[in-house]
């Protein structure tokens, strides 16, 4: 017996490569009793014939706005911008509940229709944490950009990083980032502050897998407040610390002008440049896969890295690992009353009040 109707949607976001379901997880879908359609795609990191390999039904890009009013559609980015109203109960990151451009419209649209959103970042469990995040391959992906980056400073290219494009694998990065660094005479230090969370980790894994020294400070060591002029003594700051609080900052361009800063590449993968707690107060925008670095201090160089999207350089593994964090999940949704949904609905309900 069918226990839900899933629709995966193929993404239509510029570059987006990731997928909320792999066909792995197709597989348990379905031999959960779970029907499950896809969406053909020309960005999927996953061929259509991989899906067809596990037996979920592959239909056109775009197709679920006439699925049956029963299929739950799953996503990871936003929804093509249109006007029609939404009638189906949908999944995926929408952007909408902190009033972001054009939440009105899309939720206007639910209202419309009478369908539902259950944001994915805002399925948590009891204390109130995700329950799937792409933290861990956000901090690995930023510190591959940062050996990069300064790899390419030792040799004077500017800009030291452009244009930069998705790998197939995490095999084909790491090969190019162990020809960067042989090349030079010496390997860079990394500073990690958030070391012991989701994308500390993978930062501190990627500075590992590549047997480069890395300081790793976490609560303990930050208790004493900012500035820490430890950082300048680092080739590469790593910043996976999100925070929702006043306190002092972690660098300051004052910490950045003293004489003995050894630091030329810093990499904020929390990448919160507009909130009012930003721990790196030395910059006010993010950058982007095509231009990645922001180049702070022209005469003793200082490049920065601020991508809100890091998880898009190895859509493989990202996507792979979301989707077993999120697959625990969507097994019960043929009862929604339980586990992480009651909460999400809840949540959107209360947001189209504020319409």
């Amino acid at each position: 017996m069918n226990k839900a109707h899933i629709w995966l949607r193929a993404e239509t976001k510029p570059d987006e490569q990731r997928t909320a379901l792999s066909p792995k997880g197709v597989k348990i879908l379905i031999a959960a009793g779970f029907k499950v359609t896809v969406e053909c795609s020309s960005q999927n990191i996953f061929h259509q014939v991989l899906y067809q390999d596990v037996n979920a039904g592959v239909v056109p890009q775009g197709s679920w706005v006439n699925a049956p009013n029963d299929a739950i559609i799953l996503g990871l980015k936003e929804l093509p911008e249109d006007n029609f109203p939404l009638v189906h109960q949908h999944i995926y990151f929408a952007h909408a509940y902190k009033k972001q451009d054009g939440w009105q419209a899309l939720l206007s649209r639910f209202k419309q229709g009478g369908g539902e959103l259950f944001d994915l970042e805002y399925l948590v469990d009891t204390q109130q944490k995700r329950v799937a995040a792409f933290g861990y391959w956000a901090g690995y992906a930023g510190a591959a950009l940062a050996v990069l980056t300064w790899a390419n400073q030792q040799q004077n290219i500017n800009p030291p990083l452009v244009n930069v494009a998705s790998y197939q694998d995490k095999q084909q990065l790491l090969a190019e980032l162990e020809q960067a660094v042989s090349q030079l005479a010496i390997r860079p230090k990394l500073f990690v502050i958030g070391a012991k969370g989701r994308s500390g980790r993978g930062a501190v894994d990627l500075a590992k897998v590549l047997s480069l020294d890395v300081i790793e400070w976490d609560l303990a060591e930050t208790q004493k407040g900012g500035p820490f002029a430890e950082i300048n003594q680092a080739d590469i700051f790593v910043n996976c610390v999100l925070i929702n609080q006043d306190l002092p900052p972690f660098i300051t361009h004052g910490l950045l002008k003293q004489n003995d800063r050894r630091l030329s590449v810093i990499v904020d993968v929390s990448c919160d440049p507009y909130g009012s707690y930003n721990p790196l107060p030395i910059y006010q925008q993010c950058t982007t896969f095509k231009t990645p670095c922001l180049r702070i201090d022209e005469h003793k160089v200082l490049d920065l890295i601020a991508i809100d999207h890091l998880p898009s350089l190895l859509p493989k593994e990202s996507s792979e690992d979301y989707g077993q964090q999120l697959l625990i999940h969507l097994l019960t949704l043929g009862d929604k009353s339980q586990g992480v949904w009651p909460a999400a609905l809840a949540l959107f309900k209360n947001k189209i009040k504020d319409l």
